[in-house]
């Protein structure tokens, strides 16, 4: 599972992993949210899910299979997400753990943080400057 390998050291470190809880809560984003599939090589590695809502979309369930990090698909996948956003003219919207260290894919790609749970960072991107609609 692409979210045990992406996920799994920071989960465990703080809660453990609980694989039939993971396969659980995994699977009922999998009913809840558009996921797509990231392709190398005719190969799945990785997951992500671009959900519209009403003025932003939500980026969401990103996780590339650790031998398939520190070599700029990551980037190229959340670039790509986010020229989708710019063409809609909408703010994109996402979370992450907050020991986990892909905050600094997104603050290099304009994310700010608007907000903070005990677990999460909560991002914004903005839309393209002068055209906001949220």
């Amino acid at each position: 599972m692409v979210k045990a390998d992406a996920l799994g050291p920071y989960i465990r470190h703080r809660w453990g992993w609980d694989e039939q809880f993971q396969r659980a809560v995994h699977q009922e984003k999998i009913r809840s949210k558009p996921l797509s599939l990231i392709m190398l090589g005719g190969r799945a590695v990785g997951t992500v899910s671009l959900q519209k809502h009403p003025g932003h979309l939500q980026f969401g369930e990103f996780y590339i299979l650790s031998e398939h990090r520190g070599r700029g698909l990551g980037s190229r996948v959340l670039q790509h997400c986010l020229a989708v956003a710019d063409d809609e003219l909408l703010p994109v919207h996402l979370e992450h753990l907050i020991w986990n260290p892909v905050g600094s894919l997104y603050r290099r790609n304009g994310f700010i943080e608007t907000s903070a749970t005990k677990s999460h960072f909560i991002l914004k991107r903005p839309s393209p400057v002068g055209n906001e609609r949220n």
